[in-house]
């Protein structure tokens, strides 16, 4: 790690005034500002609170392309980093930044680590998380898969679709809450069965507001509505918390068409010819023309 000049000189006296600050932004856009010295500091708009417990292991880091990573604890408590937050996943992949700074002079600072957090553990009144670095983000597969269903992501920059579209999601209030994957509502008048189906569910308000959630199943039922999750809510969901569903896609080239009218936007290859035409061997009987096979 390159130093900045100041740095350098106030390190060379022997006699230093030195702490750690670290700014967390979670995927919510909350910002907190954490420091290891005895008193608050403030600099870049954000206030960095002493006595929240926050520490690191030693940073690992290394040239070229190697994965920088280390690992940080700090207490729960209700004020900063709390155990409802974390159980709502606030916390999932939240970014977060790490300054060695001069406490006696805010302005002279260097970045000792840029990254985003990873696995998180909580026990005793505690929490651990991994911090991963910035060339982690190289693990991330790229490059387009040629394949019949679309690849796309329902509304993201390849679908172009407006998910937010009139007949395409409801905010709807929780009747009862089963399981913590199983949550039934009133009627969704207007909404067929099985329309949010593979979509996702956002809660609006109540101890888990802010989560995103896949949805499994969604089923009519006698006098209301059944949607089932892929996995029970973080942070807990109660009777009465107000959720949006939104609509849900199968990626086949029909439902683009008949339930999105997005055909143009459409990422998948339909007519791609499947293992049995490749494998398919000449004959004397039937027609061979090397048409489509659909």
């Amino acid at each position: 790690m390159q130093l900045p000049d100041h740095m350098a000189d106030h390190l060379s006296t022997g006699v230093t005034t030195l702490c750690r600050c670290w700014r967390v932004i979670r995927r919510d856009g909350v910002t907190l500002g954490f420091t290891d010295h005895d008193r608050a500091l403030r600099f870049g708009g954000v206030t960095f609170l002493a006595d929240t417990g926050l520490s690191a292991s030693t940073l690992q880091q290394a040239t070229g392309l190697s994965i920088d990573n280390a690992e940080a604890l700090g207490g729960l408590s209700a004020a900063q980093v709390s155990d409802a937050d974390i159980e709502a996943g606030r916390y999932d992949g939240a970014a977060v930044t790490c300054w060695l700074v001069n406490w006696t002079d805010v302005s002279q600072r260097a970045v000792l680590f840029q990254g985003h957090f990873g696995d998180l553990e909580r026990a005793g009144g505690a929490f651990r998380v991994e911090l991963r670095g910035l060339t982690d983000q190289l693990n991330t597969p790229l490059g387009r898969s040629f394949i019949a269903p679309c690849a796309a992501v329902l509304g993201d920059q390849r679908c172009r679709f407006d998910t937010a579209a009139a007949g395409y999601s409801v905010t709807a209030a929780v009747r009862e809450v089963e399981s913590g994957s199983a949550l039934r509502f009133a009627p969704l008048n207007g909404f067929e069965a099985g329309w949010f189906q593979r979509g996702h569910l956002r809660v609006v308000t109540g101890a888990a507001a802010g989560a995103l959630v896949a949805v499994k199943g969604d089923e009519a039922e006698e006098g209301g509505r059944l949607i089932t999750l892929w996995e029970p809510l973080k942070g807990g969901l109660q009777s009465g918390d107000q959720v949006t569903l939104t609509a849900g896609c199968d990626k086949a080239f029909q439902t683009c068409r008949l339930k999105f009218n997005n055909v143009l936007n459409y990422q998948g290859f339909p007519d791609m010819p499947g293992d049995d035409w490749l494998m398919a061997h000449p004959a004397q009987a039937g027609q061979n023309s090397g048409g489509s096979r659909r």
